[in-house]
């Protein structure tokens, strides 16, 4: 008796101490490398030789650049919210309430776009669209033109950062509704059905007011990108906004404070969205009385129906596939001057990749860097996933939303606060930024393993557990042989989201990598693409060798988890 009374004191200890620890690790990561930069940022912005002022924020307003680079990054942000929206929610309740033939493999295709940045995609869309490029010289053989249009003139840059934004986008709108869609009891419709109620009101009044938080959730997620994102505006060469403004101030940043009141102004910008989403909107709950159900949905589309959902989904597949045919066709061209497509194609970029220093460099240090990365995500977050599942510690939920803090952050307020915070110390990414390019890898792919761990320890009885501890095994023990062989699965699809997305991360690397040696991959794309001659050509080779990373374990991670992948990109 003595022995068990010891043996479930001992447990109880280890129980408290992973809860605990884990609780405690995950807030000094958070506060060192979320919180404190953050802090530092807001300080200076209000903080001038010791004495608390608003004199930077004056300023800001003032300058005409600083403004419309606000009113742009804005804009952005919205206009690409609205159009993602415009483009998922039909896909969505295709997918979620029809069957039709080859669905599968077009549902899979829609995904397509998630396997390459907007940022890379760039490349290839400035030869497509230039004004000597593919599509105008195609327009004028046909005569649909005279002259060429302008497509990347300087009136047309922010549509054509707005439509690349939301032709990578849409899949994260999609995969949310999809998820919220499919959660939807039937019978709840039936019901409606069965009482008299039109189809459109049913949509209005109990898909839609069931739906929202999924949409929601989506929809944060894109404003925030979107509204932050610095290589898309970088490539395509429209300046005029709040990421490329602050990516320029990074190297006089203590001789111009005013970028602190701007990346101030990011913060506020994104915490309020994101509260606005969180709160406001989602202040309205309509929930059903059971979320699972035996009974299925969906009708076999036919007739006019079928042709449109054919034709809508077709559409939207070779709509979002532009960018990565340009991209391939870049990186294959030789002989490409006024001509719709290459007189010749070669794979001598490609072979650059690996005889030039630079390109070979890049890709071994990106697997290192996001290969860190991940192996910290996949400790940690597994660590917070038991504890929150698990109810190691009391009020779990506000562990939950801690974790789930650096989806509202955007990347280069965290590299911006870095460089500010860390120069003149060990960690100055100056010298090496290696562990910071890994913790900020780490920190923002976070939510991803924590909600793909937390999804696969609910569907895994904690009886299993007990079971194996009354048998006198240890917790350390119990996870090792039992909790983690069960949710393998979705520990292997959140590190492949965890790596992926590192490899091909542009915010932290642009501004942290500051030596050749450390470059990433994505640093080392845009170095090249600012090369005279080859470099475009060799960038493009770059970025298809990335996107074909990308691509497999986006596929690896959708094979694994299916339809509870949109779960992973809610805020």
């Amino acid at each position: 008796m003595a022995n068990r009374e010891e043996s479930s004191k001992l447990a109880r200890v280890l129980s408290n101490a992973v809860g605990y620890g884990t609780v405690a690790a995950t807030i000094a990561i958070l506060f060192f490398f979320l919180v404190w930069p953050v802090a530092v940022i807001v300080s200076k912005a209000f903080i001038n030789d010791g004495q608390f002022t608003l004199e930077y924020f004056p300023l800001l307003f003032a300058n005409e650049l600083f403004k419309n680079s606000m009113v742009n990054s804005l804009w952005i942000g919205v206009a690409t919210t609205v159009l993602t929206t415009i483009v998922s929610l039909p896909l969505a309740i295709i997918n979620a309430k029809y069957e039709f033939r080859g669905k599968a493999l077009l549902s899979g295709l829609l995904l397509v776009p998630m396997v390459m940045p907007p940022f890379v995609g760039a490349i290839g869309i400035q030869r497509f669209f230039a004004r000597r490029g593919s599509v105008n010289i195609a327009l004028m053989e046909w005569g649909i033109i005279d002259t060429p249009i302008d497509w990347l003139g300087p009136e047309n840059m922010f549509w054509a950062v707005v439509v690349l934004e939301v032709l990578h986008l849409y899949p994260i709108m999609y995969l949310n509704l999809t998820a919220a869609l499919a959660n939807i009891d039937p019978s709840v419709e039936e019901m409606a059905t069965t009482l008299g109620v039109p189809r459109w009101r049913q949509y209005l009044d109990i898909i839609w007011p069931l739906a929202r938080p999924g949409y929601f959730a989506g929809a944060i997620i894109v404003f925030i990108w979107a509204l932050t994102d610095l290589g898309t505006p970088l490539l395509v060469g429209f300046h005029e906004t709040i990421p490329v403004q602050i990516f320029n101030m990074i190297t006089d940043v203590n001789e111009n404070p005013i970028g602190y009141s701007l990346v101030f102004i990011v913060i506020a910008m994104t915490v309020g969205f994101f509260l606005i989403s969180k709160f406001a909107l989602g202040n309205q709950k309509y929930e059903m009385m059971a979320k699972g159900h035996v009974t299925s949905g969906k009708r076999q589309a036919s007739g006019l129906g079928l042709v449109f959902i054919y034709a809508l989904v077709l559409g939207t597949v070779i709509a979002a596939l532009i960018p990565h045919i340009s991209v391939v066709i870049t990186s294959l061209s030789d002989k490409w001057f006024m001509t719709v497509l290459p007189e010749n194609y070669t794979l001598k970029y490609y072979a650059q990749i690996f005889e030039a220093e630079l390109p070979y460099i890049s890709i071994k240090n990106s697997l290192f860097f996001a290969g860190l990365s991940t192996i910290v995500d996949l400790v940690l977050g597994l660590l917070i996933a038991y504890v929150i599942v698990r109810k190691l510690v009391p009020f779990p939920s506000l562990l939950d939303s801690l974790v789930m803090v650096p989806l509202a952050l955007p990347g280069i307020v965290l590299a911006f606060g870095y460089v500010v915070t860390y120069s003149d110390t060990a960690l100055d990414p100056l010298n090496n930024p290696i562990p910071l390019l890994v913790i900020a890898y780490a920190i923002r792919r976070l939510p991803y393993m924590v909600r793909s761990a937390v999804a696969g320890l609910q569907q895994t009885s904690i009886s299993l557990e007990e079971a194996s501890e009354t048998f006198g095994a240890s917790r350390f023990h119990t996870m090792r042989k039992i909790t983690i062989p069960l949710v393998m699965a979705n520990l292997i699809a959140g590190a492949l989201l965890c790596f992926s997305y590192a490899m091909l991360d542009v915010s932290d690397s642009l501004i942290l990598a500051m030596k050749e040696k450390f470059y990433p991959l994505t640093k080392a794309i845009y170095v090249l693409f600012l090369e005279q001659g080859s470099g475009e050509l060799v960038a493009s080779a770059l970025g298809m060798v990335g996107m074909l990373i990308l691509t497999v374990c986006i596929m690896g991670s959708s094979l694994i988890l299916g339809k509870k992948m949109g779960e992973l990109f809610r805020s």
